[in-house]
């Protein structure tokens, strides 16, 4: 087995997380040898990569365009039977192939990437057409690629999310109520809607020592955040607590202690941040987008997605009554393991090894 790990690199977002998880779980099962790629020229071996590095952006564009270099001219005498592409892009190879797709922002809201996005659906395309399987982290996804590459074949295989030890004893929270988001400032995260919902919040008499905490490295959604945030009275900024990345120790602190967690995206594939906070018994408000209702179901408050009158109720809804969601969290959380998900996602490199196999002896 070979595996994408450029995701590990610099900050890590969903991607990376699902790729670190992945991998440890991977490492773990016997039947499998897996060895590390990265598409980068710098960070190759931070990521633990072998063989020689890749760069990145002549990569991709000689993989958007044509089937070479392929992925064994970068590890001189040494072979594998599947490589699999983590983050949209699976390198030509003369071994089987799985690219993970996580979703299809870049296809059905173009406007909210980043150019440097836009050339994953070209990279997804050509890896289908050499055969590649493509991997989706929800079914709801995986509607989406059949949808827009009827030809895709394409395998189900869930994230997994971390066991918090004492996740299920009674939480002690000290200072003022707070909400937590986290999330690269991005359009796609939707902070503005976020911020009108709390100025709704912060008016009332009764929340006047709440506060909102948010938590994330800038993206290029960030001159918008802050144009949003400008508009806000100066009492109400004074209660945002605006904080870059953090380590992860700070960040399970913050989801210990919030009153409950905030998830206003447009558009989601899975949604690894909210069933974290639910792992550590935090109420979860978030909207009803892309694959959100599928993987959180009954354990999360969802709301419309960019209604700020919506998305403030269901915060008072929970604040009102914290009660019950602790409980339905963990138990939404207990069906995503990494143990699972490496077990699926091992049954699927067999499945795409074997037909390999077969194919190459005309069966």
């Amino acid at each position: 087995m070979a595996v994408d790990a450029t995701p590990l690199l610099g900050h890590r977002s969903g991607i990376g997380q699902f790729t670190a998880g992945l991998l440890e779980a991977l490492d773990a099962r016997p039947e499998l040898a897996v060895r590390r790629y990265a598409v980068t020229w710098r960070g190759h071996r931070d990521a633990g990569a072998t063989g020689w590095p890749v760069p990145a952006r002549i990569a991709h564009r000689c993989w958007a365009r044509f089937d070479g270099p392929r992925i064994e001219r970068f590890w001189p005498g040494s072979s594998v039977a599947v490589v699999h592409g983590t983050n949209y892009v699976v390198p030509p190879t003369s071994a089987a192939s799985v690219v993970s797709v996580h979703d299809l922002t870049m296809v059905r809201f173009p406007h909210l990437c980043p150019p440097a996005t836009l050339r994953f659906p070209k990279l997804v395309q050509r890896a289908i057409a050499r055969g590649a399987v493509v991997h989706a982290d929800s079914f709801f996804v995986a509607d989406e690629i059949r949808n827009w590459q009827p030809a895709a074949r394409v395998r189900v295989v869930h994230p997994g999310i971390a066991p918090v030890p004492g996740s299920r004893e009674p939480r002690v929270r000290s200072g003022p109520p707070y909400l937590l988001a986290i999330g690269t400032i991005e359009p796609r995260k939707d902070h503005p809607t976020l911020l009108r919902a709390f100025a709704e919040l912060a008016t009332r008499p009764d929340l006047d020592d709440l506060r909102l905490v948010i938590v994330g490295a800038d993206g290029w959604g960030s001159t918008a955040f802050e144009g949003a945030l400008s508009t806000l009275p100066e009492a109400i900024r004074r209660r945002i607590d605006r904080r870059g990345f953090i380590n992860d120790g700070e960040r399970d602190t913050l989801l210990d202690g919030a009153a409950a967690f905030v998830y206003p995206s447009v558009y989601e594939g899975f949604g690894i941040a909210p069933l974290e906070a639910m792992a550590r018994g935090t109420p979860v408000v978030a909207t009803a987008a892309g694959s959100l209702p599928e993987v959180l179901g009954d354990a999360a408050t969802l709301v419309a997605v960019g209604d700020a009158d919506a998305l403030a109720a269901g915060i008072d809804r929970v604040l009102a009554d914290p009660n019950p969601w602790p409980l339905r969290g963990l138990a939404c959380v207990a069906q995503y393991s990494w143990s699972a998900a490496a077990e699926a996602m091992s049954n699927v490199y067999q499945e795409v090894g074997l037909e390999h196999m077969d194919r190459r002896k005309g069966r």
